[in-house]
């Protein structure tokens, strides 16, 4: 008989009340992978220490270095702001780890400027492959090889490190293939180097997730994006644009990957079970974006039915809506 989620959730809930040392203090559930899923994880973390005394370690090694230590089933639960990759589903089966693939937000992945910057409000996806592509390198250092009548000085380039989600997202989104990038500029798995690198200097640029800029929004500013590619014109980044599916190709779903066989271990299991209840709120007090209500009864529902796998393929998808995603059945 299959439990509903919300029996399931009910029946945890009794077991932990009724027997008290099953969720002992001291039990560890750990966390590791990308540093923009970061904020939720760690807030979703800190309640739920609180409330059962079970201590939860969340690190912050980026993605893609976060999903190695998941496929040697090193961790309980996988950061990840952008889907699992083929080598890495070929990673975690070598390892014998099967999971649970959970979108649990969205991120507006933002492009900054400096918030002196008087010359700039929009800018194309064309501009920023132009500068952003491999072949820029060296070549295109300047505001005015970008676009003409833009200052003639040196842009000072900020973004994510390759072991970082973010890095593969924008440079597909971008770039039309995932971690082909130019890479001379000041790179970094923690958002934080960058928001200090864009502040600290007017004629820097710079992408990062939504969350980070929203929490400095008063030293940086945020540029709308036009996709001319695709004739949609300049739109900035908000919950409403995101949702409305407005901000593309830069809007993405953010993840949890959760071990099915740690998911036996009852402070995982509560873990899980807390982290879906609790996400919408603790989703806006971070600055991000939660889901549709509709969508989380959906995710819930595959942890009660433990749908293992992944609905990527192995491939990320750009400017893909929630309800597409969810619509897809996981492939283990």
């Amino acid at each position: 008989m299959t439990l509903s989620y919300r029996a399931f959730a009910a029946l945890l809930a009794g077991l932990v009340v009724s027997v008290p040392g099953l969720l002992r203090a001291g039990q560890v559930v750990k966390i590791d992978g990308s540093s923009t899923v970061f904020p939720i994880t760690e807030a979703v973390a800190e309640e739920f220490q609180k409330s059962t005394g079970n201590k939860v370690t969340v690190g912050i090694s980026g993605t893609g270095g976060g999903f190695k230590k998941f496929a040697r089933g090193e961790t309980d639960v996988q950061n990840a702001s952008r889907p699992i990759k083929e080598e890495e589903i070929k990673a975690a089966k070598e390892g014998g780890v099967e999971y649970l693939e959970l979108p649990v937000a969205y991120d507006a992945l933002t492009v900054v400027v400096n918030a002196k910057n008087d010359w700039v409000d929009s800018i194309k996806v064309s501009e920023l492959k132009k500068l952003w592509e491999p072949g820029a390198a060296a070549k295109i250092t300047k505001w005015s090889q970008v676009r003409e009548g833009w200052p003639d000085k040196e842009i000072k380039l900020y973004g994510a490190g390759s072991d970082s989600g973010t890095f593969d997202y924008f440079t597909e989104a971008i770039n039309g293939k995932a971690k082909a990038s130019r890479g001379d500029y000041t790179a970094s798995e923690d958002d934080n180097v960058l928001v200090q690198g864009v502040e600290g200097d007017r004629h820097a640029l710079g992408y990062m997730g939504y969350s980070y800029f929203d929490a400095h929004r008063k030293r940086l500013k945020a540029l709308n994006i036009e996709w001319d590619e695709k004739g949609k014109p300049a739109v900035g980044p908000s919950e409403e644009t995101v949702l409305n599916g407005t901000y593309n190709p830069l809007s993405r779903p953010l993840f949890i990957y959760v071990n099915l066989k740690s998911l036996e271990k009852p402070e995982v299991a509560a873990f899980v079970k807390f982290y879906l209840d609790n996400v919408e709120r603790l989703t806006r007090e971070v600055h991000y974006i939660p889901l549709p209500a509709t969508a989380y009864e959906t995710v819930r529902a595959r942890v009660t039915n433990k749908q293992k796998g992944t609905a990527f393929a192995g491939h990320g998808d750009v400017a893909v809506p929630i309800s597409e995603i969810l619509q897809r059945s996981p492939v283990p």
